[in-house]
């Protein structure tokens, strides 16, 4: 089955506020098995909102819209939908009486607008709306249907679980579902992912496979249909077990995974604190590590040694070293680590030395560079990065590669006792 999603409302195409229900809709219809192939957002204007429905209509067996059922002249989405079904508007009793029951209830007056939430489409499906006033309706044509939600996403939720799930499956018999797998990476690129796993792409049928750049890495989406979740994953198992095999360690997560859960799991199981030391991210290591609940167990503390005097006062690192190699550099990345290591009593630290921007760079040392350190019981080891982006894409994604590099370094048993 091909669904389109239609978002209605001038305020979701003037970017006054984020068209969250399209993203609901389509994840939740992908669950059953439907395929959302389509999404459309048009304004509060009849003729283009006429046009977009019949577009839809013309290429989709279901069509559902959100938005526009409201009491004010300019909620006209079941105006328009009822027009392009070629049916007429008339008063439901039924919707009318829930609406002064509803009104009798909150202690307001019910003003003669709202009546126009209780027009309904001759011989529509009337959906309840348990969470609001305005009731949804569904009209089919042609074996086609055209399905009307609230737009406030609580009350378009609540009436899609509650309504349009059980209307559809007792009417299409929905049964299969569409299951993805996420694996989350980090420090290996698009490219060269396609290139590593590029058979697999060529020859995807069910699953399949995507790649999609995210600010903490690239995503490997593995996605299949089948008549169970169950079915659907036990498909996606032997790819992702060959994609595994082909790119190691750079999987560091997976589905809703973030890297600072999977890093504190990590020094939770081994019984580890950690210490930061942070000049470019300015406190951002210790403030995603401090994100994750029950973090006190093996946060340690941190320092935001922004200054060469702090660098040198508080962490220990010489003056020597900082004015012969500079504060952005390998030497003092790695004095940080193990600076902050033994100020604080931690089994493992990390730091992060380099040069957000925009502005301080140099042909040596590039706006974006970054060093970052891991010290541990065994050694420290010290990366060096250019990220690419503002000044906050750059503090973000060394962040994201300090918690890499810790994990990694645990995953590696150079921070055990």
């Amino acid at each position: 089955m091909i669904a389109e999603l239609v978002t209605t409302g001038s305020e979701l195409l003037l970017g006054q506020i984020v068209n969250t229900n399209a993203a609901y809709m389509a994840q939740e219809l992908n669950k059953i098995g439907v395929d959302v192939c389509f999404q459309t957002t048009v304004g509060d204007n009849r003729a283009r909102m006429k046009e977009v429905l019949a577009f839809a209509m013309s290429r989709a067996d279901l069509v559902i819209t959100s938005g526009g059922l409201g009491p004010t002249r300019g909620d006209i989405t079941k105006e328009v939908s009822a027009e392009v079904m070629g049916r007429t508007m008339a008063l439901n009793e039924e919707c009318a009486a829930r609406l002064k029951t509803h009104f009798a209830k909150i202690g307001r007056e019910m003003t003669e607008n709202n009546l126009r939430q209780a027009m309904i489409p001759e011989g529509a499906h009337i959906f309840v709306n348990h969470a609001g006033t305005a009731p949804g309706v569904a009209m089919e044509k042609e074996g086609k249907l055209l399905v009307n939600l609230p737009g406030p996403p609580s009350e378009m939720k609540d009436m899609f679980h509650r309504s349009l799930l059980p209307y559809l499956a007792v009417k299409y018999g929905v049964s299969a579902v569409i299951f993805s797998r996420v694996l989350h990476t980090f420090g290996i690129g698009e490219s060269m992912l396609e290139t590593k796993l590029d058979d697999l792409v060529l020859a995807q049928k069910n699953p399949t496979l995507a790649f999609l750049v995210r600010p903490t890495g690239v995503i490997i989406r593995i996605t299949a249909k089948a008549e169970s979740a169950a079915a659907a994953e036990k498909l996606i198992a032997p790819m992702e077990k060959e994609i595994r095999a082909r790119i190691g360690d750079f999987v560091y997560g997976v589905d809703d995974e973030k890297l600072e859960e999977i890093v504190g799991r990590m020094l939770l199981e081994r019984k580890l604190a950690v210490a930061t030391a942070e000049s470019c991210t300015g406190g951002l290591v210790a403030s995603r590590l401090t994100d994750v609940a029950g973090s006190s167990e093996y946060v340690k503390g941190g320092v935001v040694s922004y200054t060469d005097e702090v660098k040198a006062e508080i962490l220990g690192v010489s003056k020597d070293l900082l004015e012969s190699y500079g504060a952005v550099s390998e030497p003092v990345a790695r004095a940080m680590a193990e600076g902050v290591r033994h100020k604080l009593g931690a089994e493992v630290a990390v730091s992060t030395t380099g040069l957000a921007g925009p502005g301080g760079g140099t042909e040596e040392t590039p706006v974006g560079t970054v060093f970052i350190a891991v010290s541990g019981n065994d050694g420290t080891i010290v990366e060096r990065h250019r990220f690419p982006g503002t000044r906050g894409q750059v503090k973000f994604r060394a962040s994201q590669a300090a918690l890499a590099l810790l994990r990694r370094y645990i995953n590696q048993g150079k921070a055990l006792h």
